[in-house]
């Protein structure tokens, strides 16, 4: 599909056409199910499957009053966002009905990590990048690309509009930031 087609049903649905969005999801379920994988680490995940991730990632992307889809790379931001929070959702009701549990390392590399990560990892890791985002929302959009996404650092620019080096600053600060953090919440 040509980026002209995508950004056509990005706008349609924009302005509420429930049609275009479903024809839209189609379109890019492939390329959400990938993402997904990357979000849940491609294992299994005591969280929760991969289908079930992006069926509750597209109920929360529903065309509504407040959906402002601006391009490919948007849609795909917004996306991950919304896979991060189902997934925090999941972890946290999880980890109410353990109270408690063990903590796992959470591990920020170049390289998409392939271990499943329990339900207190992904609290703590929210809260982690919470916090981030109050002291610095950029970085936490750039962990959110390159994390939950597995956007490439090039990819992680164009979807946040700015250049490769911020993008390559701002993911390092961030994982050092992060690994601190969370070090620390241990």
């Amino acid at each position: 599909m040509s980026a002209k087609d995508l950004t056509t049903l990005f706008d349609e649905a924009r302005n509420g056409d429930a049609r275009a969005f479903d024809t839209l999801f189609e379109r890019v379920y492939a390329e959400l199910k990938k993402l997904a994988r990357v979000v849940r680490s491609d294992s299994s995940s005591e969280t929760m499957n991969t289908t079930a991730l992006v069926h509750e990632a597209y109920e929360r992307l529903l065309p509504g009053g407040e959906l402002h889809i601006e391009d490919r790379s948007h849609f795909f931001r917004l996306a991950a966002r919304a896979m991060r929070f189902v997934l925090v959702d999941s972890a946290r009701k999880q980890s109410a009905s353990k109270r408690g549990g063990s903590w796992q390392k959470v591990t920020l590399s170049e390289e998409h990590h392939s271990d499943a990560v329990d339900a207190d990892s992904v609290i703590a890791l929210d809260d982690a990048l919470r916090e981030l985002e109050s002291m610095d929302e950029r970085k936490a959009r750039v962990v959110e690309c390159r994390y939950f996404a597995g956007l490439t650092i090039e990819e992680t620019a164009v979807a946040l509009s700015v250049s490769t080096p911020t993008v390559e600053r701002d993911w390092r600060a961030a994982r050092a930031w992060l690994a601190a953090n969370l070090s620390e919440a241990q």
